[in-house]
């Protein structure tokens, strides 16, 4: 006898049977069950890490179509193709190749274009994702790891775009592996064998485009597949992340699921991400190498400059003074330590081991070991947000920097003074974006107060019956009011003692940072606070004369 047990699903069409083959050998049915039913929440800041991802997929795309003609090799012969200003010139093979698929191949020059721009695209909306992350808490227990796993993905991007625009082997690619070279020999003791190894023998060698054409095409892409691919893996296991509002809460996701709704928008936004993409790499051109001509170390090239997200590194050096007012190069046990080109990337490498540390230095001052998944408005964090604000700045300083030859001969100033101001706000910069934007945090958290207390003004001016003018404030809808009045209070947490009866020493700073961290604060309205202003409203004369609104007359 038959039981329901032995019935078999037995599919009717040709495309039926292959899914169901699939599925009952690798059971892929309730994995996309399972993963069709993630709830995202809806919001346009998300977007950034979209067009991230999206701008990835057409990298690796357009990536492996160029790699099919590229010759990452430095042998030196005369060039032979379409371009007639360059034939018969002295080039390397990568060089060569470079214009080759610019000028020979049906596509190619519009494939390069694309590359370039969807490399920009990456890194900069993957830095502005880290910066809606970071300024809204989302870095917090428990993705304190993810967050990590961004900064490697950031670091890797930074290197996946020098190794890149460094293959061409041209005159401003060549003068971007000079500024490497330097950096690596002023690494104490290693750093002339570290340049040797990179370069193959002294700079430029003969080796460092084959090198970073391995690092290009196949390390860094395995790393950054593998970082986003942890990176996707903790979001579905650890929730999304939402922003405060009615109905929710830290133990629910309110948005749409994966499947069909935000898979089907997924799929329209990845297709306006490549349109846009497309559209910018047809119309506009990007790193165009025949200008430049091949890469010759002898003569000092000017008014090369790296990418934006490269500029922190070049700009530095270019701020930092040369031998005034003392020589910068120091012998330390016979060794030559050239600190004109070391002291500036302290600085940065300290700025990158802070963004690396920060979810545990925050965990750590405030005492707060809880799970969070609401994140919180920037405001509402005044303390993180400025420095943030100090951090952007500091890296936009150094990015601007890199360009100081360019904006004296295009606004036609001296560039002595152009680095000279840079060089003031390299120092004050930072600590200016502090205190304007934590105080613009601070008001902005008082208007919240003044608004939920008082209502939104509406512009309308009555009088009332004694002869003073008011204006009609319009009250709040429950929605509003929510999202001004749901945030945590945090105070100063003082320095305790420990199980020994001893306030120790790391203690004592820990105190001390949460004082700077919340000393000033506005606290939010309180249940009572909102009663008393609003029963305080109702108990006000109306005006004589103002119809349907006098209910809405407050002082």
């Amino acid at each position: 006898m038959s039981t329901s047990a032995d019935f078999e699903y037995r599919p009717t069409t040709t495309t039926g049977r292959i899914a169901n083959f699939v599925d009952t050998r690798v059971g892929a049915s309730a994995m996309v069950k399972e993963f069709g039913r993630k709830v995202f929440p809806d919001h346009w800041s998300f977007m950034f890490g979209e067009v991230a991802l999206y701008s990835f997929i057409i990298l690796l795309l357009s990536g492996t179509f160029l790699a099919f003609w590229f010759d990452p090799t430095m042998t030196s012969l005369p060039y032979t193709g379409s371009y007639v200003p360059m034939q018969g010139v002295e080039m390397s093979g990568a060089y060569a190749s470079t214009l080759h698929i610019s000028f020979d191949i049906r596509g190619g020059l519009f494939l390069r274009q694309l590359h370039h721009w969807s490399a920009l695209l990456f890194v900069m909306a993957l830095s502005v994702h880290m910066l809606r992350v970071f300024f809204t808490g989302a870095f917090r227990r428990p993705r304190e790891l993810n967050w990590v796993v961004g900064c490697v993905l950031f670091i890797l991007a930074i290197v996946a775009g020098f190794s890149g625009y460094s293959l061409p082997d041209d005159v401003l690619s060549g003068n971007g592996l000079r500024i490497a070279d330097a950096i690596a020999k002023a690494v104490p003791i290693v750093g002339t064998y570290i340049s040797m190894f990179m370069f193959g023998g002294e700079f430029p060698g003969h080796a460092i485009i084959g090198r970073l054409y391995i690092v290009h095409v196949l390390i860094i892409p395995a790393l950054i597949l593998m970082m986003i691919v942890i990176h996707l893996f903790m979001v579905v296991v650890h929730k999304h992340t939402q922003f405060p509002g009615p109905g929710r809460t830290e133990d629910n996701v309110v948005g749409f699921p994966v499947g069909p709704i935000y898979a089907a928008k997924a799929g329209g936004f990845f297709f306006i991400v490549f349109g846009i993409l497309a559209a910018i790499a047809a119309t506009t051109t990007i790193n165009a190498i025949w200008n430049y001509g091949p890469y010759d170390p002898s003569p000092v090239q000017a008014g090369s400059q790296p990418d934006w997200y490269m500029g922190f590194s070049d700009g530095g050096l270019r701020l930092m003074p040369g031998h005034w007012p003392f020589s910068w190069e120091v012998n330390i046990f016979g060794l030559a330590v050239p600190l004109a080109i070391l002291l500036p990337l302290i600085p940065m490498a300290l700025m990158f081991g802070v963004m690396f540390a920060w979810p545990w230095i925050e965990r750590w001052v405030t005492r707060d070991n809880r799970v969070h998944n609401i994140l919180d408005r920037p405001r509402n964090a005044p303390f993180r947000t400025a420095v943030g604000a100090a951090g952007v700045t500091f890296y936009a300083i150094q990015m601007i920097a890199a360009s100081g030859d360019l904006i004296a001969t295009h606004f036609h100033v001296a560039v002595n003074d152009v680095i000279y101001w840079l060089r003031a706000l390299y120092f004050l910069g930072p600590i200016l974006a502090f205190i304007i934007t934590r105080r613009f945090c601070l008001s902005l958290q008082r208007k919240d107060r003044e608004i939920v207390l008082h209502g939104r003004e509406s512009g309308r001016i009555q009088a009332l019956p004694h002869g003073e003018f008011v204006e009609v404030h319009e009250p709040l809808d429950e929605y509003r009011r929510y999202k001004l009045v749901n945030f945590e209070d945090r105070e100063v947490q003082p320095a305790r003692a420990n199980a020994k009866g001893k306030v120790t020493a790391s203690e004592k700073m820990r105190g001390g940072l949460s004082r700077i961290f919340f000393e000033d604060r506005v606290a939010p309205v309180t249940p009572a606070e909102l009663e008393a202003a609003h029963g305080h409203h109702h108990a006000e004369p109306a005006s004589v004369g103002v119809g349907s609104h006098s209910a809405q007359i407050e002082k």
